[in-house]
């Protein structure tokens, strides 16, 4: 064993767990509000539609600030960035315990989604540092994994504790945890500084053009749009399109046990998909199966009765569907290499979260005023079309080839 792979192999998950926490965090802060939604606008008297701001800020600033974040990765490095993103976070967390004024919340929540690119971005460069190719799809699983269990989190612990202890105490809470897990990551989430990275000279459009000139690349951001869109989509929405379903209907309370069905096969998917894809050395033909999965389980999932039906088709679902982000990003970095894997991921989650903004804008408006949402549902199905025709057709298989910008 080389002094390099001693050093790597004891400390790696202790640096990967780290960013585990930052990046359930981030998940956790952004939709814990998301169950609150009727609560809200009850304590502060405004519009449903001032309330989803709240989540939507989200994605919109995603998009704003994706770019930037990733080149100042490749730039300062993953572990200056993910602790500006953590402290940016939990400061902002802090500020909604200030709960006396809806405008606190929104300064909270805007603050909170301006930290969240900075944590996100940082996990490619992470994982090419402290992990070698055979493993890079397994450990960026595990960070999707910590994302996905950020938002169970978020939506499955905030509604008690509201119950039992009040929106102020409640929010102190996951400042606190916050708080927490950002000092877990200055303490553990260090760079591996027996793996030399040159730090990127080039101006952030100069690195961005450079990593459009990769076809594949371009066609892989293509892919995210998409198939993230779709599943921002179909998350966002699924309390209203599953609501008509059967004589008596789908509640909130049952909708939101699909959406949690979804998110723990999905964690367990983004930990079991990986670690194959790495052992068989393949990419291609595991997002094809996210994609093929996604295009046979929407339609019965978003019409079907059946409430057992629907939380094994929402845990299926989770389970092949949502290991493609993990796939996505370990190709993206495969594609980009090391130096550029920071603006590269940059690129590919502005892409993503583009995605999200517009087709979760859309829905509503091609459904307009049917109480059956058969339109948004077709929309989903012809994007994961897309999807699965760019997979298999154009995009190349990136393990074991120098696919570089």
């Amino acid at each position: 064993m080389t002094t390099e792979n001693a050093y790597k192999k004891p400390y790696r998950w202790a640096v990967l767990m780290a960013y585990f926490g930052v990046a359930a965090m981030c998940q956790m802060l952004w939709l814990n509000l998301a169950p609150l939604v009727s609560f809200l606008q009850n304590k502060y008297q405004v519009s449903e539609l001032a309330v989803s701001s709240l989540l939507l800020s989200f994605p919109l600033l995603y998009v704003l600030l994706s770019i930037h974040s990733g080149t100042l990765i490749d730039k300062k490095g993953y572990r200056y960035v993910i602790i500006l993103g953590s402290v940016i976070s939990s400061v902002f967390a802090c500020v909604r315990i200030f709960d006396g004024n809806f405008y606190m919340l929104v300064i909270g929540q805007t603050g909170i989604a301006i930290g969240q690119p900075y944590i996100i971005n940082g996990i490619s460069k992470l994982v090419s540092d402290w992990f070698d190719k055979e493993e890079s799809a397994t450990a960026t699983g595990i960070g999707t994994a910590g994302m996905l269990i950020g938002m169970a989190v978020g939506m499955g612990l905030t509604p008690a504790l509201n119950e039992s202890m009040g929106f102020q105490q409640n929010m102190m809470v996951f400042a606190v945890i916050s708080i927490v897990l950002t000092l877990i990551f200055i303490v553990f989430g260090k760079e591996n500084n027996l793996v030399k990275h040159t730090p990127s000279a080039m101006s952030a459009m100069g690195e961005i053009k450079a990593l459009l000139k990769n076809k594949n690349l371009v066609v892989l951001c293509a892919i995210t749009f998409f198939a993230l869109g779709v599943f921002n989509g179909l998350t966002t929405w699924l309390e209203p399109i599953l609501k008509p379903n059967g004589p008596n209907g789908i509640n909130a309370e049952e909708a939101g046990l699909v959406g949690a069905f979804l998110i723990i096969g999905g964690i367990l998917g983004a930990v079991i998909i990986p670690v194959i894809s790495d052992k068989l050395k393949m990419r291609k033909p595991f997002l094809a199966i996210c994609c093929v999965t996604a295009l046979l389980i929407i339609y019965p999932l978003c019409t079907m009765s059946s409430l057992n039906m629907l939380y094994i088709l929402g845990a299926v679902l989770g389970f092949f569907f949502l290991p493609g982000y993990a796939l996505l990003m370990a190709m993206c970095e495969e594609m980009s290499g090391a130096d550029k894997a920071g603006a590269a991921t940059g690129l590919l989650m502005m892409s993503g979260n583009a995605g999200a903004v517009v087709v979760i804008a859309l829905m509503p408006i091609i459904n307009g005023e049917n109480t059956v949402w058969t339109a948004p549902i077709y929309l989903m199905l012809a994007l994961m079309v897309v999807s699965l025709v760019l997979v298999v057709g154009p995009l190349k298989e990136t393990f074991n080839k120098e696919v570089t910008a």
